[in-house]
């Protein structure tokens, strides 16, 4: 039987007291692909591949859940409950700090800069691990942060609704980095999804101004029923078999940041898509 990953090779990582399985891809600058839940399924893998096919490495980690296992709601909820008994590599409920697993996330963004060398390393977290690309900026080598669905700390109460799962020594650094290094950071969600709130992507705005792109689709863009929820732009609710339209053309617009950013050096600003 085939698997998603069989064009991968891989290996382990370790730094600190965390070991983790690590797939890699392609050739050029590299980018980190964080999985979501329920972990590293095909269709984060087919994110993956096309960034890879666009002229770059891609560095996949497995953080929780079964490598190429599809996503199934039985599989999901069994990945949320593995991930809460996970209290020392992620935070789920406090603010204005970040997983300790992050700190894992540098050590791998220095691996895969001194392995591919170019002007510095991409990274882009999904759902869960949406804002660990805000926060992987205090390495000096991460240049290119793509936020997508950043959905910690979980929103279960105001304060929660417009909090950033990084802490303000990681906000402060990169705002200093983003304007000396003229670098900008990608973030997406679909609107009114409850676990990326209004309020979070007000706060990012306010903070980083100009220097966070918002990629903001209509749930409808996902081609679903309408009582079902949205959520996640670049695999589940990928619109695979519409090339035109928005979902589309969001995949399209990060993968065009990173090789910008990473491959041709042109660092001139992506334009805002909704």
């Amino acid at each position: 039987m085939t698997s998603p990953l069989d064009r991968y090779e891989s290996f382990e990582f370790r730094d600190g007291p965390w070991t983790r399985r690590v797939y890699r891809r392609g050739r050029g600058p590299a980018v980190i692909v964080i999985h979501e839940i329920p972990g590293l399924h095909p269709l984060v893998v087919r994110f993956a591949d096309r960034v890879a096919d666009a002229g770059m490495s891609v560095y996949m980690p497995s953080l929780f859940g079964e490598p190429a296992r599809p996503v199934s709601i039985a599989y999901s909820l069994r990945s949320i409950l593995n991930v809460v008994c996970l209290r020392r590599e992620f935070t789920l409920w406090a603010t204005d700090r970040s997983s300790p697993i992050v700190d894992w996330l540098r050590a791998l963004a220095r691996r895969a800069y001194d392995e591919c060398g170019g002007p510095g390393v991409g990274a882009i977290g999904l759902c869960l691990t949406g804002g660990f690309a805000l926060a992987m900026m205090t390495e000096p080598k991460v240049i290119a942060p793509v936020l997508a669905e950043p959905s910690l700390p979980l929103p279960i109460t105001p304060a929660r609704r417009s909090a950033i799962d990084a802490s303000e020594h990681e906000i402060a650094c990169a705002q200093q980095r983003l304007i000396e290094e003229d670098l900008t950071m990608v973030g997406l969600r679909f609107l009114r999804d409850p676990l990326v709130p209004d309020e979070r992507f007000r706060r990012l705005k306010e903070i980083f101004r100009d220097r966070f792109e918002t990629i903001e689709l209509d749930p409808a863009a996902a081609g679903g029923k309408r009582w079902e929820p949205v959520h996640a732009v670049l695999t589940v609710h990928l619109r695979d078999d519409d090339p035109e339209g928005p979902t589309r053309i969001a995949e399209a617009h990060v993968i065009d940041f990173f090789h910008k950013r990473l491959v041709t050096g042109d660092g001139s600003r992506p334009r805002a898509v909704s």
